[in-house]
């Protein structure tokens, strides 16, 4: 059920660190009337976040108008790969706009085709061809297309079926959240596409059997045969969990499509340009989907997105067929070139792989001392998701402690957007990839501190 933080400020211990600072109410009051403007003319849908009026945002940092900055764990969500704000990025976006070409949609421009050429060539793959757009959602749409147009090529009409994963996330458009397997993205749907099949994720965690047999056995199940596939599509990591698959799992799947001419899709929307301490999420599996979408972490700061895909399978539509109004826009593209050239020039990947054995380890530690309230911890290189649950339940979400805990942390000074997942019981973390050691080890004291706050608040009042 989708929840609000009070508008009400409430006291808070004053912090004052290197890296943190607190000093008014919270929320602060003066940003009350931002916040209740906000909620006057923006749809109910838009709440649900922490009430903090950002003004600025530095490197891994996010400040108010009010004296107050916090360690971002959020990255946006997850967009600010590069940190917020990099001097090189706001540099290509003003250098962009001083020239003066702010869009000019599908006609050619010289900064389009230097993007397209990187990121066709950038992951060492072969016969890579890049179709620019602006979202994930939008992206995650173009592959189903594209995986529809192969299988009807393929194997005529009857072979349309999109095979995802449940409790998997790609977007909020009408058929990406069909792709997606959360229930409650559907409710308002009404009839749908019986061309979406949804398998159980083998996460195991909640999904114990993580075999390819499983798969198989799904598919069976919910009366699909390989040669009705079109296509299979799951997000490198599920964004709900951050929980990846079996490498073996994921070889096994790239062969079954391969053996029935069905498009295997990776979804690195999140977890593209370095997110999980490889390049490309799915470079952790040893395989090469026939498309993938992205978007996020490609500028790390304006709308952009993308499909990367084999040649022969992007040319499938003729000429002026599969446009986008704003694709490859200009200021996007100068701002996804300057963007890829601080994650490798910062080494941002290596430094999320380092970062990231340092996060995993504190996690798993604070699993070891509160197993009754932690089910699992997921996640590679600087993404990690904490499963809170209910004592006693080993699986049942328990949303009061991933909301109270996340709200501590804010109250602390530290900063993450509000629970994902089943039941909203997960806590996502997600801090730039430009983090230092020293920032990183202070903010993970600080969400023991607020975590461990929380339950000696429920002992006290039981």
């Amino acid at each position: 059920m989708a929840r609000e933080y009070s508008l009400i400020p409430k006291p808070v211990a004053r912090v004052e660190t290197k890296y943190r600072r607190i000093v008014t109410e919270l929320p602060a009051p003066a940003s009350v009337a931002t916040l209740e403007t906000l909620y006057k003319y923006e749809p109910v849908a838009m709440r649900g976040q922490p009430p903090i009026v950002w003004d600025r945002a530095e490197g891994f940092q996010v400040y108010d108008a009010y004296g107050n900055c916090w360690i971002d764990w959020s990255s946006g969500v997850l967009i600010t790969n590069a940190g917020h704000a990099a001097p090189e990025i706001v540099k290509a976006i003003v250098d962009q706009a001083q020239h003066r070409l702010l869009t000019n949609y599908c006609f050619p421009n010289e900064v389009r085709a230097r993007l397209v050429e990187k990121l066709s060539t950038m992951f060492g793959e072969p016969d890579r061809k890049t179709f620019l757009l602006t979202t994930g959602s939008e992206a995650v749409e173009c592959a189903i297309k594209l995986c529809r147009t192969h299988g009807t090529r393929a194997g005529g009409r009857a072979k349309n079926v999109i095979v995802s994963f449940e409790k998997a996330f790609h977007g909020r458009t009408l058929g990406s959240q069909q792709a997606g397997g959360i229930p409650v993205l559907k409710e308002w749907i009404g009839n749908l596409d019986p061309g979406f099949v949804q398998v159980p994720f083998p996460d195991g965690f909640r999904t114990k059997d993580v075999t390819f047999e499983g798969f198989l056995r799904s598919l069976n199940e919910r009366g699909v045969q390989g040669p009705s596939v079109a296509g299979v599509i799951l997000e490198t990591y599920q964004g709900g969990s951050a929980s990846f698959a079996p490498v073996e799992y994921m070889q096994q799947l790239r062969q079954w499509c391969t053996a029935h001419k069905a498009l295997l899709v990776c979804d690195e929307v999140q977890a593209g340009f370095g997110r999980t301490g490889k390049l490309a999420g799915y470079q952790h599996y040893g395989i090469l989907p026939d498309l993938s979408t992205w978007g996020k972490g490609i500028t790390s700061s304006l709308p952009l997105a993308c499909v990367i895909g084999d040649a022969d399978i992007m040319d499938l539509h003729p000429a002026g067929s599969m446009t986008s109004t704003h694709t490859g826009n200009p200021l996007c593209c100068a701002a996804a070139l300057a963007n890829i050239g601080v994650i490798e020039s910062q080494d941002l990947v290596g430094n999320a792989g380092r970062m990231g054995t340092l996060l995993h380890t504190r996690l798993r530690d604070m699993m070891k001392r509160y197993p009754a309230n932690i089910g699992c911890v997921d996640g590679k290189g600087l993404v990690a998701g904490v499963a809170c649950i209910k004592p006693g339940s080993q699986q049942e979400p328990d949303a009061d402690l991933a909301w109270d805990a996340i709200q501590g942390a804010m109250e602390r000074g530290v900063l993450m957007f509000s629970p994902v997942g089943l039941g909203g019981g997960t806590i996502k973390i997600c801090p730039p990839l430009n983090i230092n050691e020293e920032a990183l080890r202070e903010s993970l004291d600080v969400f023991e501190d607020a975590f461990a706050g929380v339950l000696a608040s429920r002992k006290a009042a039981a």
